[in-house]
């Protein structure tokens, strides 16, 4: 039979409540850590917490010794070091763990609150999304509660009154937090070591692999946002990611490997880029993909204003940084809908992108074949054998679905003259063998197309699963020219910007089933809120600190200017706080101030008192808690009270007469010893 909660020890009752804060600092790690290290965390906590509530003695030397070891041979088994982030977290989270086995004495409670800490730290190496910070928010006000807990040694104080200290102490540290956030000077950060680029998340790759887009389709995660100066066209919405070259029969990639004329050739500036019309001038917050390039609209010939990061343009019109874009990043640029590009494309580049691999789909080659026999298509030119095949498409019988099952080593040919349906990938890579085979340069694009328009912030939500592939044919007197086959085979993906349902969880079903808004409601708000964390707290850099010092009247602010104010600031307050301490105690009897202190004091030890007591009545309330044991702190109030009460020695009447400083101050030095005595 379990023991009631409210009968339990004082330390075993704080003991179980800083178990449960570790627990809830640790859980967002879960899936960051090797899959042995929660185990190990949940039955050490689990071990811990049992121990605590049959007040059980502490495991052995030994026993943490084994542990230890066991940790250690783990953090090297699963990342073959002990340093870095991924290895350097592991340990930190096993370790503090371990250490509530030897959860002891205050020290120790010590050691877990500064581990605890520590952690709470960590969790931004990996994500500073906004769950992230209100997660561990939560946390800091827990540890928070059980550090002050811990400083009230005597007596049961209730875990509200130590969680009510903890939530003002943390408003009052608010504005010095908001002085840190916007004047202390921005830096790269410190763990962002060049291993860590190498962690892949879920995104645009490098290449393709015919049927693996498809997994983006059911990802719902933000890939970027996007605000417009003025609305954009539907059609309009081609964000373009890497363009492929070169295939495999099964695999796309950038360029043949083998040409290293032609990727040389692929960083030089598009030939003859043409733009028109009127301008689409936008602002993108893109989310870390760990690769090199921008997400720009067709065509953005300027590079994009993204802060320190600077960008070149491929043939391709592909904007590419030079390191990958590990954290948010927000780029202001213009794009042009209008445009013509590689109007004087040059032999090589035709060549490269006609080419085919030996013995891969016979049968789309022998189709190709036959469209140039007939008379119609035997001297047509690109835009017009392009019309064909897309005619192909739409008439028959082709469908678009997320679940085309899984192709073979001939993927074109499978697609045309077998399954008849695939994704936009299966489509667009048929699509360019044919041309191709057609003797038509083209290639396929990747990048993301449409977006959801959110309400409530006026922002385009761009997600993954808005991920799509579409082909660029090469026509003379007009270059490359973007030919979406997805719409000839499901117009209303490109043209409504209406996707296939992904599978829901069981919470968006049921609220699906409730009320068919609610969730998109829930959905733009959350949305929106995490927009403003993103603009305002992630998208705070270097470059809106110095805008900041500008407002304010630097001419030519620098990251100097941002400490000298900073200090100037904190210097400021502290003067201030401590000119209203020197008010108060101006203003405050000193001898009314230690008796309420006193009171208080015993009132969280446990001791029922009334609203006003005389030092007297509360002595004596003191001896008939604590016996003799409270003898101490019962004369004390007595000495308190013929302070204020006994009888002068001058001619001043008592209820007036003030005690010496000297004699309070020697009161408060011996209070603090006497009101940490055991209760009987």
């Amino acid at each position: 039979m379990l023991t009631p909660w409210n009968t339990l020890p004082r330390e075993s009752r704080d003991t179980l409540f800083l178990l449960a804060v570790v627990g809830w600092v640790i859980l967002p790690h879960v899936g960051h850590l090797p899959w042995w290290t929660p185990w190990l965390a949940a039955a050490a906590l689990g071990w811990r917490g049992w121990l605590a509530w049959h007040s059980r003695p502490l495991p052995s030397q030994r026993w943490r010794i084994g542990l230890l070891l066991l940790v250690m041979g783990g953090t090297w088994f699963s990342h073959q070091t002990l340093l870095g982030r991924d290895a350097g977290v592991t340990l930190v989270v096993a370790l503090l763990t371990l250490k509530t086995l030897e959860l002891r004495a205050r020290r120790d409670a010590f050691v877990v609150f500064f581990l605890s800490f520590f952690t709470m730290l960590t969790h931004f190496f990996f994500s500073q999304s906004l769950p992230i910070a209100a997660a561990m928010l939560v946390g800091l006000l827990g540890l928070l509660t059980a550090l002050i807990n811990a400083h009230l040694p005597v007596g049961r104080p209730s875990l509200a009154t130590a969680a009510g200290l903890a939530l003002r102490m943390s408003l009052l540290g608010a504005p010095v937090m908001v002085a840190l956030f916007l004047l202390f000077p921005r830096m790269a950060p410190l763990w962002g070591l060049p291993s860590d680029a190498l962690s892949g998340r879920s995104g645009l790759s490098n290449r393709l692999e015919v049927g693996k887009l498809n997994n983006l389709a059911l990802d719902d995660s933000i890939a970027l946002r996007v605000r417009f100066d003025s609305p954009p066209l539907q059609g309009d919405l081609y964000f373009r990611g890497p363009v492929f070259i070169d295939f495999d029969g099964r695999e796309w990639k950038p360029s043949a490997p083998d040409n290293l004329s032609s990727q040389v050739l692929r960083r030089q500036a598009p030939s003859n880029l043409q733009v028109s019309g009127p301008a689409l001038n936008y602002e993108v917050t893109l989310q870390p993909h760990n690769r090199p390039w921008l997400l720009t609209l067709d065509a953005t010939p300027a590079a994009p204003k993204a802060g320190d990061h600077e960008a070149y343009i491929t043939q391709e019109l592909q904007w590419i940084t030079p390191r990958p874009v590990s954290d948010l990043l927000r780029y202001q640029a213009v794009a042009y809908p209008q445009y013509r590009y590689g109007l004087q494309e040059g032999l090589l580049q035709r060549e490269v992108a006609t080419r085919l691999p030996t013995g891969k789909n016979p049968r789309t080659l022998q189709l190709a074949m036959d469209m140039r026999r007939d008379p119609r298509w035997a001297q047509a030119d690109a835009l017009t054998l392009s019309q064909a095949v897309l005619q192909r498409l739409s008439q028959g019988g082709y469908t678009y679905t997320l679940e085309p099952g899984e192709y073979g080593q001939h993927t074109a040919d499978e697609f045309w003259f077998d399954r008849k349906q695939g994704f936009c990938e299966h489509i667009a890579s048929a699509y360019v063998v044919l041309m191709r085979a057609l003797d038509v340069p083209a290639r396929l694009v990747t990048g993301y197309q449409g977006g959801e328009r959110n309400t409530l912030d006026g922002y385009w939500v761009v997600r993954q699963s808005d991920a799509h592939a579409w082909a660029e044919i090469w026509q003379a007197g007009q270059g490359w020219v973007r030919v979406d086959p997805t719409g000839a085979v499901m117009p209303s993906r490109v043209g409504s910007l209406q996707r296939l349902p992904a599978p829901r969880s069981l919470v968006g079903t049921a609220l699906g089933q409730v009320s068919p808004g609610l969730l998109q409601t829930l959905r733009s708000v959350w949305d929106a809120g995490n927009n403003r964390w993103n603009q305002w707290v992630l998208g705070y850099t270097q470059s809106r600190q110095l805008d900041l010092l500008k407002h304010l009247g630097f001419e030519s602010p620098s990251w100097q200017d941002l400490i000298l104010l900073l200090g100037g600031g904190l210097s400021v307050s502290a003067l201030a706080g401590l000119a209203w301490i020197g008010w108060q105690r101006q203003h405050q009897d000193p001898w009314l101030g230690l008796l309420h202190r006193v009171t208080e004091a015993l009132r969280q030890q446990g001791l029922a008192l009334p609203p006003q007591i005389p030092p007297r009545a509360l002595a004596r309330a003191v001896l008939a808690a604590r016996g003799e044991a409270g003898r101490p702190l019962h004369d004390w109030l007595l000495q308190l009270e013929a302070l204020r009460y006994a009888a002068p020695a001058a001619a001043a009447p008592p209820s007036t007469a003030s005690p010496t400083s000297a004699s309070l101050r020697d009161l408060r030095r011996r209070l603090g010893p006497l009101l940490r005595s055991p209760a009987r």
